[in-house]
């Protein structure tokens, strides 16, 4: 079993930045992977980024250039940064671990970009 839980949403202004957290306990030594998705009003769920046991990381198009996924190891920690953000990154986010085939989930953190 593995437990995430997110936090570091908020509410920030157009071209604003934040970071999130994913704290991570449980069988950590099982997870293959850390993922980060997140989900708009009445959208689906869109994939954001990576980052692999090895620290290869992926980014979505939407996102590339923007936003950084980093491991702490030490802590157990997952983070992404969010730079300069817009409105249409407003989403709920969620962190994700792969753990063979099976995926655990975060309850989630809010990230308002509005001015």
């Amino acid at each position: 079993q593995v437990q995430l839980v997110e936090s570091g949403g908020g509410l920030v202004q157009p071209g604003g930045s934040l970071r999130l957290a994913c704290a991570t306990s449980g069988a950590i030594y099982s997870i293959l992977s850390w993922g980060w998705y997140r989900q708009a009003p009445g959208k689906q769920r869109e994939w954001v980024a990576r980052i692999t046991r090895g620290g290869s990381s992926f980014y979505s198009d939407s996102v590339k250039g923007r936003f950084t996924v980093s491991r702490d190891n030490a802590n157990n920690t997952i983070y992404l940064q969010l730079n300069s953000l817009k409105p249409e990154d407003t989403a709920v986010y969620k962190c994700n671990a792969l753990v063979g085939n099976t995926n655990y989930w975060g309850q989630g953190t809010q990230v308002t970009v509005s001015s």
